[in-house]
């Protein structure tokens, strides 16, 4: 599917999706609590429909009570032995350490471009705390055969905080206690996601307050089932808020700055670069103001990239943007797309220097633009096409369903015409 946006201002008011991270988080622990639980206020993007793939193939039942709740009968008694993760990465590296609490062979497959990324790094710890790990060569497909024992073990956090994930929900399950090294963490406030939702499902995961480099995980505990309702998405939330920034106002309802998420953090990059900011309990509106280059570190934010990138296209001078070497393996090597999409809507971006990427802003061209299959980069490419005085054709735009199925109807929704 292609897409085709025109330049114009925005005015107006969005509900965006629920974060999926929390979602799936919540999914996989539903699952490992005995019982019922009930998860509200869920978007059913790919993702998360991936996730309830995951926990089906591993026992629990789902029932869908309406267009955005589920009911999830939990237990691990897997029913098949494959679990298809689709074009997910944190589905994969969080339901690979739950398939080896048990005791027969599970094999994780994905699609599309998550057969490219790495995942080598989760095979040797999961060995060392007794787990069986045949691997394709460091990529999917991997098959593990549990049950994890526990005890202490060394995992390099540097590359990604998803594995730890993984770990930190799987391991209260394990036979042992469990101290777990993180070596060089990134993505910490996502570390922080994780513990806050075991901590709702009744299991404490023990670290020192602002160190993420040691955690203690005691064993054979048990969570608890929850009523719970997923909290918007501020991931998805910031493709619009810098929409207001460059192109008119828009106010995000219901969604929390006290939030744990780590893209709330695109409140302190669209306050550098001089957009209007009104925050309140549960909405936020930002709107227009003549935007000036700004410096931002975003290695603990990395999704946050491409919106960024949409907002340093728009402000005047040359911005800077810490963290490139994260965005190596997403859905398309997010560094090199922007630059080479960016380009073609005229806007110069250099990566050349190492883990740094720098944006001159200026005017954005009509061109036709690609992709590359990333959710991600559609949507940076739409809402700089606002500044546009043309129109800006975005091929291979269906790939927002991953995270934000309505994106494009929701910027409809607020484009002044």
């Amino acid at each position: 599917m292609d897409k085709t946006v025109s330049g114009g201002s925005v005015k107006g008011c969005i509900i965006p999706p629920s974060s999926k991270s929390y979602a799936q988080r919540a999914i996989a622990l539903s699952l490992l609590a005995k019982g019922r639980s009930t998860l509200r206020n869920i978007e059913f993007c790919k993702d998360t429909r991936s996730a309830l793939k995951c926990i089906e193939a591993l026992g629990a039942k789902v029932s869908f009570i309406d267009d955005s709740t589920i009911t999830i009968d939990g237990g691990l008694n897997p029913a098949l032995d494959t679990l298809h993760v689709g074009e997910s990465g944190l589905a994969t590296r969080l339901f690979t350490p739950i398939a080896a609490l048990h005791s027969s062979p599970i094999c994780i497959k994905g699609e599309g471009t998550l057969l490219h990324r790495p995942m080598m790094l989760m095979i040797e710890p999961l060995r060392e705390l007794g787990v069986e790990v045949l691997d394709g060569g460091g990529y999917l497909p991997i098959q593990v055969k549990g049950p994890i024992h526990g005890g202490r073990i060394e995992v390099d956090g540097s590359f990604s905080s998803q594995f730890i994930t993984g770990l930190l929900l799987a391991l209260p399950l394990a036979l042992e206690d469990t101290t777990l090294i993180v070596k060089s963490p990134v993505s910490t406030p996502y570390i922080d996601m994780t513990i806050d939702t075991a901590r709702i499902f009744g299991v404490d995961i023990l670290h020192n307050e602002g160190d993420y480099t040691e955690f203690f995980i005691k064993g054979r505990q048990q969570y608890k089932p929850v009523d719970l309702a997923i909290e918007g998405d501020w991931s998805g939330a910031s493709s619009m808020l810098v929409a207001g920034a460059i192109a008119g106002e828009v106010t995000i309802n219901n969604i929390s700055t006290l939030s744990k998420q780590a893209d709330t953090a695109i409140c302190r990059a669209l306050e550098r670069a001089g957009a209007g900011i009104i925050i309140e309990e549960n909405s936020i509106t930002v709107s227009k103001r003549p935007l000036r280059a700004f410096s931002f570190d975003a290695t603990h934010c990395p999704d946050l990239f491409p919106a960024l990138a949409a907002l340093a296209a728009a402000a005047e001078g040359e911005s800077t943007i810490i963290g490139t070497s994260r965005l190596k393996h997403k859905e398309s090597d997010r560094a090199l797309t922007i630059c080479q999409e960016y380009e073609k809507l005229g806007i110069k971006v250099d990566i050349s220097e190492d883990d740094i990427m720098k944006i001159q802003g200026g005017e954005i061209h009509p061109t036709t633009t690609f992709s590359h299959h990333d959710h991600r980069i559609a949507m940076s490419v739409a809402i700089s096409a606002l500044r546009c005085n043309g129109e800006v054709m975005i091929e291979n735009a269906e790939c927002v369903e991953k995270s934000y199925p309505t994106f494009f109807e929701d910027l409809e929704s607020i484009i002044l015409r």
